[in-house]
């Protein structure tokens, strides 16, 4: 066989194994035919995986009773979407980090959970927001409770130990229509001391017409001599006389103060909502925004009571989340656990009257645990010898400082704290003196025995043991549901507007997290 030939075979058999070896390597592919129909279709309920949180909101929700929710539809007319499967989506789509109302109807129309929750209904957003905002607001919180009682008795949260904190949502506002109060009480000012200076010119041109009639008896003036001497008064001032709009802005200045109620800011847009500080804050420059300070006490990272407060510092807060947690569950938790936001002497107070153990942080904590604060103010009051039986403070030249009375100083919500004033004898030539006093005269000091007492207690239960356990557990428990909620779920700012709508928007929030976290 010539060589030619042979390279033609050679050839002709690499051919036939290189089909051969493509017809092995075709991919094989399954039936893709969308438009095929089916004698028996399955049912949502196959499709839906047994452990999936969407069974967790069913399951909870058909254990609430919903009577109240019911009660609030008045028959008639057209046939309503059944509340419950209104409740479940809504909750569920919260879960989803879904919060806009026609997102939701989107979402109910393409997502499987969603369609098998509703019963393949497609309730619109208009629906689903009247539901949302009106609705179920009235019976919104009770539906919270009874969910936290149903974990409560499985074990997943318990009521007598509870960690509060606070964080600021920013409103759905805008941020450049405000009204200040310290804006409204300087205009306010300024126009009484325009209206002074008109009364005293008014006086000045009266005494001037009155001139010839001073000697006369008033008892017996003529009428028509006062008429004309008014008139001439009124000629006279009119040039001087403040605007009438003068009026009009005071009756303006009366009602934004009615609306500030106290506070030192609102919003145009959103007038329950206060300007603050938010952390969360994309220019990086502490720039002010109309927001809510949310309040809330957990256990186990579930949340056993939400409050909304125009407040901006935790401070005075506490007293009335507590009382609403009351209210909510007729009775109160038997410690509470908080940072130094809440070490007032009025919240200690309050948990001391209500027989609360007190896991609360004061302001200057931190500071002496770590030794800051003797370092910084070793002169500070609270570094100097107190002489209970004799009632006075001892320098550190060991001069006695005696008390030289008290008074009663109230807070911003109207606590009265009793201060005592302590006064060395002589400061004249003391080689301390500029370093433990730099003021004039012999040095006094201010000093709140009832808070300290306060402090003392607080510092003996946080260094225990149990005081130990208590602050590491905070730190994973309630800030880590506010990490969850703005950071996992997105949820930053409000949409609703006004403090009931705002409240009923996080009771949402709240009901959709704590679900969650039973599913997990």
């Amino acid at each position: 066989m010539k060589y030619s030939q042979r390279v033609c075979i050679k050839r002709s058999h690499l051919r036939r194994d290189k089909q051969y070896l493509t017809a092995m390597a075709t991919a094989v592919f399954k039936t893709y035919a969308p438009n095929q129909l089916q004698l028996l279709p399955p049912t949502w309920e196959e499709k839906i995986d047994k452990a999936h949180p969407v069974r967790v909101v069913d399951k909870v929700i058909e254990q609430v009773d919903l009577g109240k929710l019911y009660n609030s539809y008045e028959g008639g007319g057209t046939s309503a979407y059944h509340p419950k499967m209104l409740l479940k989506a809504i909750i569920y789509a919260y879960i989803c980090n879904i919060y806009s109302s026609r997102k939701i109807e989107e979402a109910i129309k393409s997502n499987i959970h969603l369609i098998w929750l509703c019963g393949n209904t497609q309730p619109d957003h208009n629906t689903i927001n009247r539901f949302r905002s009106h609705k179920a607001a009235p019976v919104l919180k009770d539906i919270f409770k009874q969910i936290v009682l149903l974990l409560a008795q499985q074990g997943l949260v318990s009521l007598k130990e509870v960690y509060v904190d606070g964080t600021k949502i920013e409103a759905n506002a805008n941020r450049y229509t405000f009204v200040w109060g310290n804006a409204i009480k300087t205009n306010k000012e300024k126009m009484a001391k325009q209206l002074e200076d008109l009364w005293q010119f008014a006086q000045q041109v009266a005494t001037e017409e009155l001139q010839d009639t001073a000697v006369v008896d008033f008892t017996t003036i003529d009428a028509q001599k006062v008429t004309e001497t008014v008139n001439t008064i009124e000629e006279a001032i009119k040039d001087k006389a403040v605007p009438k709009k003068v009026k009009q802005k005071l009756q303006e200045y009366e009602h934004k103060e009615a609306i500030l109620d106290g506070r030192n800011s609102y919003s145009k847009t959103d007038e329950d909502a206060t300007f603050m500080r938010m952390k969360e804050d994309h220019m990086n420059n502490g720039q002010l925004k109309p927001g809510y300070n949310v309040q809330i006490t957990t256990n186990k990272q579930i949340i056993t009571n939400y409050d909304l407060f125009p407040n901006p510092t935790d401070t005075l807060t506490l007293p009335a989340h507590l009382d609403s947690f009351k209210q909510l569950y007729d009775q109160l938790p038997e410690t509470v656990t908080a940072d130094s936001g809440y070490g007032s002497e009025q919240n200690y107070e309050h948990l001391e009257d209500n027989h609360i153990t007190a896991y609360v942080k004061y302001n200057t904590f931190q500071q002496q645990q770590q030794g800051i604060r003797v370092k910084k103010y070793p002169f500070a009051a609270e570094h100097l010898h107190y002489n209970q039986e004799q009632d006075c403070y001892i320098c550190p030249m060991g001069q006695h400082m005696h008390n030289i009375g008290t008074y009663i100083r109230k807070n911003e919500s109207g606590f009265e704290q009793t201060i005592t004033r302590y006064g060395a004898g002589n400061c004249a030539g003391c080689p301390h003196r500029g370093v433990c006093h730099k003021g004039k005269g012999n040095r006094v000091i201010e000093v709140n025995h009832n808070l300290n007492r306060h402090k003392q207690q607080a510092r003996a239960l946080l260094t225990s043991e149990q005081g130990i356990a208590h602050r590491k557990q905070r730190e994973k428990d309630v800030e880590a549901v506010f990490g969850n909620i703005k950071h996992n779920k997105g949820f930053r700012r409000f949409l609703l507007r006004g403090k009931q709508q705002v409240i009923t928007e996080f009771g949402w929030v709240a009901i959709a997290h704590n679900l969650s976290k039973k599913a997990a």
